[in-house]
């Protein structure tokens, strides 16, 4: 039983971990054309850092979208053909930042 838990994914830590990234990297940003592939990458990195930190048998894809505000909306969706017993996924939406709007995805699958 215990070792079935260290396998799961764990969907609220994984929420929690790529919030931390994210706000971390955009919280005191202004939106810049110039520098959002820098952030997301950074991003992406960062969040893939934590997720490996937890030698979890997952392997991770992790998307991040970044998208100035100004007043028009933003759509996403995804679908994925998987292990529904072991893989997983999960999205956070940030918003507080005046400037930008930024979606991190991660997608864990089993190994």
């Amino acid at each position: 039983m215990a070792d079935e838990l260290e396998k799961k994914f764990e969907y609220d830590t994984t929420v929690q971990i790529i919030e931390d990234q994210v706000k971390a990297i955009l919280d005191q940003k202004v939106y810049d054309a110039k520098e959002v592939h820098v952030w997301s990458s950074e991003i992406v990195k960062r969040v893939l850092k934590q997720l490996h930190k937890q030698n979890k048998p997952f392997k991770y894809v992790v998307t991040c979208v970044i998208m100035q505000k100004n007043g028009a909306g933003l759509h996403t969706a995804s679908t994925c053909y998987w292990d529904t017993k072991a893989d997983g996924s999960c999205s956070y939406d940030y918003h507080s930042n005046k400037t930008m709007h930024a979606i991190c995805t991660v997608f864990a699958l089993h190994i």
